[in-house]
């Protein structure tokens, strides 16, 4: 016999419902925090918590929209998840070894399961764990995850993953090509771009998606 929920708990599930209902796809747990005006994502996780055990949801914790409602709810039972290889760490600050993205179909990599709305609906994609905080005020941070879709030549603008071939590193930023040299512009006004010549960069990948942290 299900228990009577809370006040906050039943905010939470109309929350999530509604969220759903507008957006196909279920909300983090920050969405929730942020759409709730709970105090903090551990509040969250304790509620969501009450509401699996109760029998109102189900939680794959290893995906950040993980969340989908249980009963006469077919919107979330009908989310389809991508599986995409974690291929290695990114450094958004300064360069970060990375394992080549050649092999993706070779590589025994991680896998992360999405719902394909992240990407774009893109499927030919990998993920890359960021590390630094050079790309924050483009809303990726330390801990997030990108995902990439391979390219060679991205467009000005793009926020790329490039192999800076003398250094043999890997760093995440925005490109920009100007004559014979490369820009790497951070999203953050305290640190400064990197500019090498272009024939000294190879493209990994351009970001078409974020995963934020918990």
């Amino acid at each position: 016999m299900k228990r009577p929920l809370s006040k906050r708990q039943k905010s939470i599930l109309s929350y999530i419902k509604e969220f759903m209902s507008e957006n196909s796809y279920p909300p983090t747990v920050r969405d929730i925090q942020s759409g709730c005006d709970i105090s903090s994502t551990s509040v969250v996780d304790y509620n969501l918590q009450i509401l699996q055990r109760e029998g109102h949801l189900q939680r794959r914790r290893e995906v950040s929209r993980g969340i989908e409602l249980t009963g006469a709810q077919p919107e979330p039972s009908n989310i389809s998840y991508l599986r995409v290889p974690v291929v290695g760490s990114i450094a958004a600050g300064e360069p970060l070894n990375l394992l080549g993205t050649d092999k993706l179909g070779d590589g025994d990599f991680d896998q992360v399961d999405i719902p394909p709305i992240l990407t774009g609906g893109k499927e030919n994609v990998f993920a890359l764990k960021v590390k630094g905080e050079s790309m924050i005020d483009a809303l990726v941070g330390d801990g997030d995850m990108v995902f990439l879709e391979p390219v060679d030549h991205p467009e000005n603008g793009d926020m790329v993953a490039a192999w800076i071939q003398d250094r043999e590193e890997t760093t995440l930023k925005h490109f920009y090509l100007d004559g014979d040299k490369v820009k790497l512009v951070p999203a953050n006004s305290q640190m400064e771009p990197i500019v090498v010549a272009a024939d000294n960069i190879s493209i990994k990948g351009r970001v078409v998606g974020v995963m934020r942290t918990l």
